[in-house]
């Protein structure tokens, strides 16, 4: 055979053993209109707390609550001893009758002067001095019958009761103890529907927030917050939902951060103030680019994706992403709608070999699957 003939056939031989570029999946983003949110870790609060403490001074009777009850707004909490008030109340009542006698008395005397001031049988001088009896009696009258109410008022605040709704901690005296006006904690009582919860946003956050067209994370008055929704570290979905009903007038220099704060309803008393919680606010409307979160890999430099060029040459593109949405992960940049991203195979690519690209499809579920 002659040379030539036999080079020939080396050369086909040595083609015919190489192997063909391994196969992958690739598909195009999948575009979409993406509610984003924006998440955070907050803070469960009540949204009131209230100390009680007694109004006046007195020895603890009654405790009529259990510790860490729900009571409704007007509850009798505690109860303290009654009687040196209604001795108190007794006397004024009796300070008040003996000032109406004599503002009667004073009346009487002034009619019985008018007839004989009139007929000059008394002197003017007199008679003055009898109005300014009357007038007198009048004032004392008054000052009894306030005196009277003050005493009421302070017999009404011998009964403790709670402010408004909510639920109490447990109580920090016993029956038989003195309490001191003002002074003596006797338990707390927390509001908890709806509950607050608050969260710190980053200065990039707070001015995206504030550029986007629907304006800020504050609200006019009378106006509805963001929406946001929570769930507890325990939970899977959002369950709970609210709207942003404060953001702070500064940042804080040492983190840089503004804290925000939601209102969320709780009818059922189950958020716990002082318990984190996830916490997620409404960011918009937003067209968005994504892909399999599968799809998406790492290395020391940040994440990336894999695409295909037309000659079927690897090529990492390093993207930020945004959050998971039914399965997908949104990609905020560093990757464009024609882009041919590997979704199937990756572990058969490698950046810069060449690969055969089969088409497939993005789907709303986690995983792509191939025409």
């Amino acid at each position: 055979m002659p040379a030539a003939a036999l080079l020939a056939v080396s050369l086909a031989g040595e083609v015919a053993a190489q192997p063909a570029p391994p196969p992958v999946t690739v598909a195009t983003p999948l575009a979409r209109s993406v509610t984003q949110w924006d998440e955070y870790t907050g803070r469960i609060e009540a949204s009131a707390r209230v100390e009680i403490r007694p109004r006046v001074s007195g020895q603890v009777t009654q405790v009529h609550f259990r510790d860490g009850a729900v009571v409704p707004e007007g509850a009798l909490l505690f109860t303290l001893d009654q009687r040196p008030f209604e001795i108190a109340v007794e006397s004024a009542r009796a300070e008040v009758a003996r000032n109406e006698a004599r503002l009667t008395l004073a009346q009487q005397q002034l009619r019985r002067f008018a007839g004989l001031t009139a007929q000059r049988i008394a002197p003017e001088a007199e008679q003055d001095t009898r109005r300014s009896a009357l007038r007198e009696a009048q004032a004392g009258l008054a000052a009894s019958q306030a005196a009277l109410r003050q005493a009421e008022l302070e017999m009404e605040f011998t009964e403790i009761r709670a402010p408004r709704p909510g639920r109490v901690s447990d109580r920090r005296v016993d029956a038989g103890n003195l309490v001191q006006q003002g002074e003596t904690l006797l338990t707390t009582l927390v509001a908890l529907d709806p509950v607050y919860v608050s969260f710190d946003a980053s200065e990039a956050q707070y001015l995206r927030y504030a550029r986007a067209a629907r304006g800020t994370l504050r609200t006019a008055r009378g106006e509805a917050g963001a929406q946001v929704q929570l769930r507890l570290l325990d939970e899977g979905e959002f369950g709970h939902e609210g709207r942003v009903d404060f953001v702070d007038s500064t940042f804080d220099p040492r983190s840089g951060t503004i804290r925000g704060r939601a209102a969320i309803a709780n009818p059922e008393l189950f958020l716990t103030p002082g318990s984190f919680a996830r916490l997620r606010l409404f960011a918009g409307e937003v067209a968005s680019l994504m892909v399999p979160d599968a799809a998406v890999v790492a290395d020391q430099s940040g994440r990336m994706v894999l695409t295909v060029a037309a000659d079927g040459t690897v090529a990492p593109r390093p993207v930020q992403l945004g959050p998971l949405v039914d399965g997908l992960r949104v990609v905020r940049a560093g990757l464009g709608a024609e882009d041919r991203v590997i979704i199937g195979g990756l572990h058969r690519a490698r950046p810069g070999t060449r690969v055969t690209a089969q088409q497939g499809r993005i789907g709303t579920g986690p995983l792509a699957s191939a025409r």
